[in-house]
């Protein structure tokens, strides 16, 4: 399939630059595949359409990455990006200006903090070591930024609002946004109704902002990401008795990536490569969760794959005519 066709108009105004607040109140789409029919609601009207027995599935991952800015001992600006933490003290990173900073190179950060470039990986990934007087996730959250979408232009206030109320796993690059819509009380509310509330965990690498990298769409290629699903996730995903409802698109790859037959999931951790795209048929996942994305992404492809592309792109449409705002902190999608 030609990349074009997961291509649409998404004017920069719609871009949302901030979160709604409060969590639940942004807009919910609900598109109905059995009908091809769609609804304006909002996101704290979500329990009118889960019922007793669906289970509901969230990505616990936790955003642990951050961004340094700096200086070299020369003088020169530098700029470390932190991914993930490895193990003594050292982080995945990326780095500017990548050419300028080899292997032995030291980044100066607040006279608080030195960055030692150890080692170079794929893709540019470079394997840096912290050196501070105090522990380094203690000095981190005093000196580093919240790393957010490149398409987002407004610093937060509150670093924890790019992150799901429910986070606590950390290894993301990015959130796993489609979860930034809940609240502790409308889980609970949900749960009263009779909704099993279910945790796994992928961790999002910065892959998820690339657009697709060549112009036919099945020849893209998706970087690995790591997932687990608990003995008590795959026990409630295995017995559902009603739906199986996926938050985010690497809830849906983590429950497709862990499927051993119809509506059964294995648990164990894994590095998962899944890439779904139209013609893919769901193993797991009965309804999902989803925000707006960017054109000719591999979200896009994947929501396209689970609801029709011509049914999403119809909805896409209607929601750039609607005025919805898109992306991270826009609003969001329930199919059923």
């Amino acid at each position: 399939m030609d990349a074009s066709l997961f291509d649409y108009e998404l004017p920069a105004s719609l871009i949302a630059q901030e979160p709604t607040e409060p969590r639940d109140h942004s807009r919910l789409m609900v598109l109905h595949r059995a009908t091809q029919t769609i609804e304006h609601r909002r996101f704290y009207e979500l329990p009118e359409y889960l019922r007793a027995g669906d289970v509901l599935v969230l990505n616990d991952t936790r955003v642990s990455a951050w961004r340094l800015r700096g200086r070299k001992p020369t003088g020169g600006q530098a700029e470390v990006l932190l991914l993930h933490p490895v193990a003594d003290g050292r982080w995945h990173a990326l780095v500017k200006p990548g050419r300028r900073l080899p292997e032995g190179s030291r980044v100066l950060i607040d006279d608080l903090m030195e960055v030692h470039i150890e080692g170079r990986l794929e893709g540019g990934l470079r394997v840096v070591r912290l050196l501070s007087e105090e522990p380094p996730e203690q000095v981190l959250p005093r000196i580093g930024q919240v790393p957010l979408p490149p398409y987002i232009h407004k610093q937060l206030t509150d670093p924890e609002r790019y992150q799901t109320v429910y986070a606590r796993r950390a290894g993301s690059a990015a959130a796993p946004t489609a979860g930034l819509h809940f609240t502790p009380e409308l889980l609970q509310r949900l749960q009263a109704q009779g909704v099993q509330v279910v945790y796994i965990t992928l961790h999002v690498s910065l892959d998820t902002f690339r657009p697709l990298q060549t112009a036919q769409v099945e020849q893209h290629k998706m970087h690995g990401e790591w997932y687990t699903v608990s003995p008590e996730a795959a026990q409630a995903v295995n017995a559902a008795r009603g739906r199986i409802v996926a938050v985010g698109t690497t809830t849906i790859r983590t429950l497709e990536s862990a499927a051993i037959g119809k509506r059964r999931v294995q648990p164990g951790s894994a590095e998962t490569h899944l890439y779904i795209t139209p013609g893919y048929e769901f193993k797991v996942v009965d309804a999902i969760i989803t925000n707006f994305h960017m054109p000719r992404t591999t979200m896009l492809v994947l929501v396209s794959a689970f609801a029709g592309r011509e049914f999403i792109l119809r909805a896409y449409n209607e929601a750039v005519r609607e005025q919805y705002r898109f992306l991270s902190f826009g609003d969001a999608m329930l199919i059923l």
